[in-house]
């Protein structure tokens, strides 16, 4: 039996409430809505942090990014450090029976021995080696050692259309074997630049252009594989690095990214289809994260994890509605901190953001009912005191596990010139 092509798009920033299928309604995502009603979309998809750098090393390499030095902040122009080169990542793990690509944005380490992409297991790179918001800005391009940038100034407006462009090529040249392609997208993070050539009039402005321009392409990406015979064969998963930032919609949930401990950093669209492997129309409630998306990736092509821990679980049950989730929690960072647990019912939120205070809340105390509140609106810790209790305890066990290992790496952020502008 072959094993199953995999593609993944990641977008940058889009929010949980962005899409029609999650309850969106400014803007159009008729490919996306009916890409979740032939296949499976979750509502409790966690990004494993609430910004981009930490949150693309864990979906990279199915663990939390504290474990490889990149979990405070993300790596600006200046910065010389990057994912270790001892992280096994997808590409690597799917090696050497899958052909691999990544297209569009890197941000995990844009100087030597952190680039190019391509020693990360990626046969071929095309993209930019960090957000598009920074400057100096090129386009790389080419595979193996062989990675060279482009002459030409970035064409802004035409990234999400020439990152597709490219996927469809590669998927074309490799259509006779397995493939994988990690898909991540410029969009919609600032700056915002509608292509020209796609506009659909979005009533939601710019932002609703850029996402618009994501949707009309997912709907050609899958017309291919339904004209190439790869349909059936191939898993396409959908999701974000992080919530929303200066426009776009968290959904029902809190704040936006960056937001400490709150939902709308992290609760993330996540949309999953293949054709007679996952079953039409289903809606998960399990809690599932990026850090899955390795060992379900593993999982599907019959093949074995390396030896190094992971945080993330196989999914693959999940997403056919075989298995329930394998998370008895989820722990949530902001930089290396552990801010809140997540379980299926319960949430303790113990730090947040007021103008420019960091706020530590451990003893207010915030315990939220994500059943009944999934806004975190009223804490019922009162209410519940043994589940409080409980709740605390695995606070105080992911911390110890987990905040220790950031000693282990000196900091890696440079002084940020006038030049440099946040992710």
């Amino acid at each position: 039996m072959r094993k199953p092509n995999i593609i993944i798009i990641m977008t940058d920033d889009l929010g949980y409430g962005d899409i029609g299928c999650d309850g969106g309604t400014h803007i159009r995502t008729p490919n996306l809505d009916g890409m979740a009603a032939e296949g499976v979309r979750f509502t409790d998809f966690y990004a494993s942090a609430n910004v981009c750098t930490p949150s693309r090393a864990g979906l990279l390499t199915g663990r939390y990014a504290i474990r490889s030095g990149l979990a405070h902040e993300v790596i600006q122009p200046a910065d010389t450090t990057g994912l270790p080169r001892s992280e096994v990542t997808i590409a690597q793990a799917l090696k050497p029976h899958y052909a691999t690509a990544l297209i569009g944005k890197w941000h995990l380490g844009h100087v030597a021995p952190h680039w190019p992409p391509t020693l990360y297991g990626f046969d071929r790179f095309y993209g930019v080696p960090y957000s598009h918001d920074m400057r100096p800005l090129a386009l790389f391009e080419g595979a193996g050692e062989d990675v060279a940038a482009h002459d030409d100034k970035v064409d802004m407006a035409r990234l999400t259309q020439r990152f597709f462009e490219q996927t469809l090529a590669f998927v074309e040249a490799n259509r006779d074997a397995p493939f994988f392609i990690l898909l991540n997208l410029t969009a919609p993070h600032i700056p915002l630049r509608p292509n020209p050539d796609d506009l659909t009039g979005s009533p939601a402005g710019d932002y609703g252009e850029v996402v618009e321009e994501i949707d009309t392409n997912i709907g050609r990406l899958l017309a291919r594989l339904k004209d190439l015979g790869l349909d059936e064969d191939t898993l396409v998963m959908f999701t974000s690095d992080n919530g929303p930032w200066f426009e776009g919609s968290s959904g029902p949930f809190r704040d936006r990214k960056g937001g400490a401990a709150w939902e709308g950093g992290y609760r993330v669209p996540f949309i999953a289809r293949q054709p007679g492997r996952i079953p039409a129309g289903r809606v998960e409630h399990g809690l599932a994260s990026n850090l899955d998306l390795l060992p379900t990736a593993l999982g599907l092509a019959g093949l074995e994890p390396s030896t190094i821990e992971l945080d993330g679980r196989d999914i693959s049950g999940l997403l056919t509605g075989e298995a329930s989730s394998p998370h008895d929690q989820i722990a949530l960072f902001n930089n290396n901190h552990v801010v809140a647990v997540r379980t299926a019912r319960w949430k303790l939120v113990a730090r947040s953001y007021y103008r420019t205070f960091d706020a530590p809340l451990d003893g207010l105390p915030l315990l939220f009912d994500m059943q009944a509140d999934p806004g975190e609106t009223y804490s019922v810790a009162r209410n519940y005191p043994e589940v409080l209790a409980d709740m605390r305890r695995r606070l105080a066990d992911a911390r110890a596990f987990y905040e220790p290992m950031a000693a282990t790496f000196p900091p890696h952020i440079a002084p940020a010139s006038a030049a440099d502008h946040p992710d």
